[in-house]
């Protein structure tokens, strides 16, 4: 799964959850309102994750960049 996809499947998770929350505390259902609230924390968790992915893969794309511009300064100085 891509990180975008990943942070997208835990927009629908947390949404979810909270949905489930929601309802489990209008109905007195105390299950309900913790498996609500577990997927809201799963998804949240899930939208880090591809944050943190995101995140790393521009790093790596601005290092890789920083690296090609300092070995065309270095041909260009021989």
């Amino acid at each position: 799964m891509t990180d975008q996809g990943k942070k997208i499947k835990g927009m629908a998770q947390e949404i979810k959850g909270r949905t489930e929350e929601f309802v489990g505390r209008a109905i007195g259902d105390e299950k309900m309102r913790a498996k609500g609230a577990g997927d809201r924390m799963a998804g949240k968790t899930l939208q880090a994750a591809g944050e943190a992915g995101q995140k790393v893969r521009g790093t790596a794309e601005e290092a890789k960049g920083k690296a090609e511009e300092m070995k065309g300064r270095a041909r260009k100085n021989m």
